[in-house]
């Protein structure tokens, strides 16, 4: 990292614009986002509900798409996961 890239984060004056594929789940399915969209105040909720231990994508990944589609389904507005997570994704870029 170049001195002066280095010196603005120090700083706090760095501008960084987020990889929506890498924003963490939580900052993404922020409380707003949930209250509006599910019957959960948050991502933690909404992941408890289902028992899922969720953490990365890559642990949705993991989990059969239809037991967590119909998850999504019972608990948000939203038809299944991909669904979900555009919206989500959608409303973080609008940010």
């Amino acid at each position: 990292m170049p001195f002066d890239e280095l010196l603005k984060e120090l700083q706090g004056q760095k501008t960084v614009q987020e990889d929506p594929d890498h924003i963490p789940l939580e900052k993404l399915f922020h409380e707003g986002f949930m209250k509006k969209h599910t019957k959960c105040e948050s991502f933690a909720a909404f992941k408890e509900k289902g028992n899922f231990q969720i953490d990365t994508r890559e642990d949705i990944k993991n989990i059969p798409d239809e037991l967590f589609d119909r998850h999504v389904a019972r608990e948000t507005n939203f038809s299944d996961w991909h669904a979900m997570l555009d919206a989500a994704t959608k409303e973080s870029a609008g940010k």
